[in-house]
């Protein structure tokens, strides 16, 4: 599989763009800008915000603040896990010694 760019077409805000990519992750280029799309065509509607320029960045800051948060949540979950993990260890250790001694 050779991994070497190619272009791609997506389209933004009804304005097209060529963008290079490995053919890999040409499925995910496109459902990104799809998303981007989606989130500018949202603050574009809102009517509050005029310009591409800056529903370019409010989209940006829009989806950097949910993947921030979303990729916070993840650590606190991993976080959680893993002290839940280590609970069970050690009650599986005390378990274990206290097998032990009543064998002895």
């Amino acid at each position: 599989m050779s991994d070497e760019s190619t272009a791609v077409q997506v389209k933004i805000l009804d304005k097209e763009y060529q963008v290079n990519c490995p053919p890999s992750d040409q499925e995910a280029l496109i459902k990104s800008a799809r998303y981007l799309d989606e989130n500018m065509r949202k603050i574009k509607g809102r009517g509050n915000i005029h310009g591409v320029e800056k529903i370019a960045v409010m989209a940006a800051l829009n989806i950097t603040h949910d993947m921030l948060r979303k990729n916070r949540l993840i650590n606190e979950t991993r976080h959680t896990t893993a002290q839940q993990v280590k609970g069970l260890e050690d009650k599986i250790d005390s378990a274990l010694a206290s097998s032990r001694q009543l064998e002895i």
